[in-house]
């Protein structure tokens, strides 16, 4: 996620111990965890909600659904419909 080697969070570490002070620096390494953890969990609370959404509307209808279509919507054929091949009769007379 972060390139952030040891010596960098060594120095991290020694900057927030000198300006937190060493009785307030468990406290916050603690609330930093339950932020991490709050934001974390909303990430993934958000990313299964699109994913759900994205599946449920490019989802393939099941067979038995087919089956159940009227005759005209379950043809695949790609000629064009009844009413255009008529106008085009006409204007061909």
């Amino acid at each position: 996620m972060f390139d952030i080697g040891f010596q960098e969070l060594i120095i991290i570490f020694v900057v927030a111990l000198l300006v937190f002070g060493p009785d307030k620096l468990p406290e916050l390494a603690r609330n930093m965890g339950k932020w991490m953890a709050e934001i974390r969990r909303g990430v993934y609370m958000a990313k299964s909600q699109i994913d759900n959404e994205l599946n449920t509307e490019f989802k393939m209808p099941d067979d038995e659904i087919i089956k159940n279509l009227p005759k005209e919507e379950r043809t695949t054929d790609s000629s064009p419909p009844d009413s255009l091949t008529q106008t085009t009769e006409k204007e061909k007379s």
